[in-house]
């Protein structure tokens, strides 16, 4: 048996399975996808689900995912985790780039509390590094807004163990969020010292943007009369205890499919022909 709970930082238990925002918004995360309505619907159903980590970021939209979800779920239940970032400017879809000086950052974190509607964001994400800023001046801007009571854990987004390390030897870290899915394991060191630390890891695409639905599973998935996504997230919450999948949908059918796939027990045999499994050309 899996564990289907994990407690960020220690103290932020969340269900494991949880649920992304970036497919509220249109094409290369620019603009709405769904009318206001029906993602407010699918939000609620998520969290009536069970759900209990939401992740988001300021520059889905950009600025409009983090406002459906304070349309949808402000007030908060006390168990709910909400999850943004900040560190990237979206001038387009598909266009952005890291700005991590430290004005911006506090900027960036004032202006998504107000979306939010909150005075405490449960986990900041930084985005990406920013090349051009020194680490230990945006890490160190996160760590004062800590301080400040404006966030209450630190994460990072698309990281190396090396540079995991050196923000270690900064500040507290309680997730990274890397690319990570059954066909790109590229991430896997990052994933060992996540697990070595007690660090969450949150896999960003972790159906592959859509790869996974198409190929290498159907011999798992009939065996279990499940659909190849959900054979791919239940590999997940297996790979490891410290990964916590937030797959994204704007439909209420696709977010019932994903949100089942937290009671597909997957046998050793399945395992093993899962791990077997090579990146599609």
């Amino acid at each position: 048996m899996i564990s289907h709970t994990f407690d960020i930082a220690g103290d932020l238990r969340v269900r494991r399975l949880g649920y992304g925002t970036g497919m509220l918004t249109g094409p290369g995360y620019w603009g709405p996808r769904l009318e206001p309505a029906d993602a407010v619907a699918v939000l609620r159903r998520a969290v009536e689900r069970g759900v209990t980590l939401l992740d988001t970021a300021d520059n889905y939209g950009p600025d409009l995912a983090e406002e459906l979800l304070a349309r949808a779920l402000h007030p908060y239940p006390d168990h709910l985790v909400v999850a943004t970032k900040g560190g990237v400017v979206r001038t387009g879809p598909n266009l952005w780039h890291t700005d991590g000086r430290p004005e911006r950052l506090r900027a960036m974190c004032e202006a998504s509390l107000r979306r939010l509607r909150t005075d405490t964001i449960d986990l900041y994400q930084l985005h990406r590094i920013d090349p051009d800023v020194p680490l230990a001046d945006q890490l160190g801007t996160l760590a004062e807004l800590r301080a400040a009571g404006k966030i209450r854990h630190i994460g990072l987004d698309t990281v190396t163990t090396g540079e995991l390390e050196r923000a270690l030897e900064i500040t507290p870290i309680a997730s990274v969020q890397n690319r990570f899915n059954l066909h790109d394991r590229d991430s896997t060191p990052v994933l060992r010292m996540c697990e070595e630390r007690g660090l969450a890891f949150l896999p960003w695409f972790p159906l592959g943007n859509g790869v996974l639905a198409r190929t290498g599973l159907p011999e798992v998935a009939r065996r279990h009369r499940a659909a190849p996504g959900q054979v791919a997230l239940a590999w997940l919450l297996h790979r490891s205890p410290v990964i916590l999948p937030t797959p994204g949908t704007g439909s209420l059918a696709h977010l019932e499919e994903n949100l089942n796939a937290a009671a597909l027990e997957l046998t050793p045999d399945d395992l093993a022909a899962l791990d077997r499994l090579t990146s599609p050309s």
